[in-house]
C-alpha cells in the first residue's frame, strides 16, 4: 500500500468517517426527504381522488338536480292539464247548466202559454155555445131545448157521438200509442170517452195523448203511428172544397 502511495491508516480513517457521514445523512437527511417525498406523494394522491370522488358527486348532484326538475316539469304540466280539464268540465257543467235552465224556462212557458190558451179556448167553448142558442132561438122565434142544442155543440167540439168516437167507426188501426186532437180542450169525462174507444181498438197497453188545435175547428184528428184519421169540421170542409172543383 505505501508502495502504492496510499497509507493504509489514513484510508481506514477516511472509510471510517465516510460511514459515519453516511449514516448520519442517512438518518438525519436522506431518511426525513424520503418521508417528506413519501407523504407529498400520498397528499397528491389523496387530492386526486378526492377531486376524483368530488367529480363524481358533482356528476350525481347534477343528474339528480336534472331529475328533479324533470320530474317538477311533469307535475307542472301534470298540474296544468288537471287544471285546464276541470276548468273544460266546469265550463261544460256551467254550459250545460245553463242550457238544462233555458230550456226548462222555454218548457214552463210554453205550457203556461198552452194552459192559458186552453183555458181561453174552454172558455170560448161556452161562449160559442151559448151563442148558437141564442142564434138559433133567434132566427126561428122560440126557445129550443138547451140541454139538446148543448150535447149537439158538445158533440160537434169532441167528435163523441153516442158514445163513440165517430172517426173510429169502422177503422182497423194498430200500434202502441195515439196523438187525439180537438179543436178546443175536451172536458175529462170526453177524454175518457175518448181514451176508452181508442184503447179498445189498439189494446190496453197503448197510451193516448191530447193535443188541441183551434184551426181543425172541431171534431178530432188521430194520429195512430203513420195512420191519420181525420173527423175535423176543418178536414170535411177541405174535402168538400175538393170535390166542387
Amino acid at each position: 500500500m505505501e508502495a502504492l502511495g496510499i497509507n493504509l491508516g489514513y484510508l481506514l480513517v477516511q472509510i471510517f468517517n465516510f460511514a459515519i457521514l453516511f449514516v448520519v445523512l442517512r438518518a438525519w437527511v436522506f431518511n426525513p426527504i424520503v418521508r417528506m417525498l413519501d407523504k407529498r406523494r400520498e397528499k397528491i394522491a389523496q387530492g386526486l381522488e378526492d377531486a376524483r370522488v368530488a367529480e363524481e358527486a358533482r356528476a350525481k348532484a347534477e343528474e339528480e338536480a336534472e331529475k328533479i326538475l324533470a320530474q317538477a316539469q311533469q307535475e307542472a304540466n301534470q298540474r296544468v292539464r288537471q287544471s285546464t280539464e276541470r276548468a273544460e268540465e266546469t265550463a261544460r257543467e256551467i254550459r250545460a247548466a245553463a242550457e238544462a235552465e233555458a230550456g226548462q224556462i222555454r218548457e214552463t212557458a210554453a205550457h203556461e202559454a198552452r194552459h192559458a190558451k186552453e183555458e181561453a179556448l174552454g172558455e170560448l167553448r161556452g161562449q160559442i155555445a151559448a151563442l148558437a142558442m141564442a142564434a138559433a132561438q133567434k132566427l126561428i122565434g122560440e126557445a129550443l131545448d138547451e140541454k139538446r142544442q148543448r150535447a149537439l155543440i158538445d158533440d160537434f167540439f169532441s167528435g163523441v157521438k153516442a158514445g163513440k168516437v165517430v172517426v173510429l167507426e169502422g177503422e182497423k188501426v194498430s200500434g202502441a200509442s195515439a196523438d187525439v186532437t180537438s179543436a178546443v180542450p175536451m172536458t175529462d169525462k170526453e177524454q175518457e170517452q175518448v181514451k176508452k174507444d181508442v184503447l179498445a181498438k189498439l189494446g190496453a197497453s197503448a197510451t193516448v195523448s191530447f193535443k188541441v188545435d183551434p184551426t181543425i175547428l172541431g171534431g178530432l184528428v188521430i194520429r195512430v203511428g203513420d195512420k191519420i184519421l181525420d173527423g175535423s169540421v176543418a178536414g170535411k170542409l177541405e174535402n168538400m172544397r175538393q170535390s166542387i172543383k
